[in-house]
């Protein structure tokens, strides 16, 4: 038996497995593109290694792709197959894997935070936990999660910037940016490549309006992402976004084109679906399109892939920006049948199915009505859900897209009241007024001239 670089058991008898292990940690922590060839380094190095076959499933399930659960479930049978000998954190992990595949999340989640209070400095068990309570619209508990273990680390602990990052986005989340920033410095400080942090501090500069200060800040910290995987992108199309709040769209296309959904580039190509891609590109296009731009021909390759990934439901939030694809294509019966496959989708079991029930369906069938010039439908199919729309997960910036889908009904069905709605939650979501936002203009100014302002 070794131990990992924070001081955990392995139940490996081999050397090389546990330094392998090691640096699939590494990759995984500083969103390295070749972890999946770390992953098969460690397996390569013992076949036996029951936690090595439990990241295997992680990392699977971390794609939220339908296509690949069958493989989580593999590595989840492996990993408890070969567990004899494997450690009581261990065997919670191969538990938590096995949760996850069944879509209990939640299961998955009290599993981790199990492991976390015996073992705080167990960084993947904090990572999957973060990861997932972010994708279940939870900052509350990434604040929580991380505040409970911070004290078990320090700068000598090999990490420790990851944790900073996670405290620093969490917070940020919740609006707490002066422990957020501090926070997201000083990880930066401690290694300039760690794109979590990198993002934290450009959320908090995009809800305080700070968008020179946020395109330096990205801008100056690019040339540490080489060899990054897709998170990357996501910080290009933050850069996007603060170019648009400046009115410049042609640099925010040009983001699209080189940076964030270059269709050419290595890790487009080699990952052409995946969804936090998606979500950049679809959110980007409509934001443009809303403000009435020629986006081109750029959506038709999403809905392409849209077509061929309608039933998968592994992303909640993901599914309004396939709809938004197919849709903007007149893809109208393909929109459809994507609805009606969530519909199968949210009678199941499990943690997401009644978030789709609840949330995504009323916000989906909006989508189809406004797209159909049935304004005030949309708006009332849409109105219950709003407020229990960050179930969906995803960050408040990201969220902006479906406040703004709503609003824009809103406008176009002519309901002041639904608009003044609208502009309050934004405005509680943000540190400066909305009408200092772009998308947010048009609605401040209806909601002043309905007051007589």
């Amino acid at each position: 038996m070794h131990l990992d670089a924070r001081g955990l058991p392995l139940s490996t008898s081999s050397a090389d497995a546990a330094a392998a292990f090691d640096h699939l940690i590494v990759g995984y922590l500083t969103q390295r593109a070749d972890t999946p060839a770390r992953l098969a380094a460690l397996l390569e190095a013992d076949p036996d290694f029951a936690l090595a076959h439990c990241m295997q499933g992680y990392f699977a399930m971390l794609g939220f792709k339908r296509t690949v659960v069958p493989a989580a479930v593999q590595a989840a049978h492996t990993a408890h197959a070969l567990a004899a000998d494997a450690t009581p954190r261990e065997r919670s992990h191969i538990a938590a894997l096995t949760a996850w595949t069944e879509g209990e999340l939640d299961r998955a989640l009290v599993l981790w935070e199990s492991i976390l209070r015996s073992h705080p400095q167990d960084v993947v068990a904090f990572r999957l936990a973060h990861f997932v309570n972010f994708w279940l619209g939870r900052p509350q508990d990434m604040v929580s999660s991380v505040e409970r273990v911070i004290p078990a680390w320090s700068q000598a602990v090999p990490g420790y910037s990851s944790m900073l990052a996670c405290q620093a986005f969490s917070h940020e989340e919740t609006g707490n940016h002066l422990a957020a920033e501090p926070a997201g410095r000083r990880a930066i400080e401690l290694d300039p490549g760690d794109l979590w942090a990198a993002h934290a501090i450009a959320h908090v500069m995009e809800s305080q309006g700070r968008r020179s200060e946020g395109i330096q800040w990205l801008t100056t910290l690019a040339p540490h992402w080489e060899g990054s995987h897709n998170l990357q992108h996501h910080l290009w199309w933050h850069c996007a976004l603060f170019e648009l709040e400046h009115g410049d769209t042609a640099a925010a296309l040009d983001l699209y084109d080189t940076r964030f959904r270059n269709l050419a580039a290595p890790l487009t190509v080699a990952s052409p679906d995946v969804y936090i891609d998606v979500q950049n590109a679809a959110s980007m296009l409509f934001r443009l399109q809303r403000l009435g731009f020629d986006v081109g021909n750029r959506w038709e390759e999403l809905a392409d892939k849209a077509e061929a990934r309608i039933g998968d439901c592994q992303s909640a939030f993901t599914l309004p920006h396939w709809l938004m694809a197919l849709i903007a294509t007149g893809r109208t019966a393909a929109a459809q049948r994507m609805v009606e496959a969530m519909r199968d989708f949210a009678k199941g079991s499990g943690t997401v199915p009644p978030i789709v029930r609840d949330y995504v369906l009323p916000i989906a069938e909006a989508q189809l009505a406004h797209a159909a010039g049935r304004h005030a439908e949309a708006v009332a199919l849409m109105r219950p859900a709003i407020g229990g729309m960050y179930r969906l997960g995803g960050s408040h910036t990201q969220q902006d897209v479906l406040e703004q889908l709503f609003v824009d009904a809103a406008l176009k069905a002519g309901s002041t009241a639904d608009i003044r709605l609208a502009l309050e939650r934004v405005a509680g979501l943000r540190a400066i007024p909305p009408e200092r936002f772009i998308g947010w203009r048009e609605a401040a100014s209806r909601v002043s001239v309905a007051a007589g302002r």
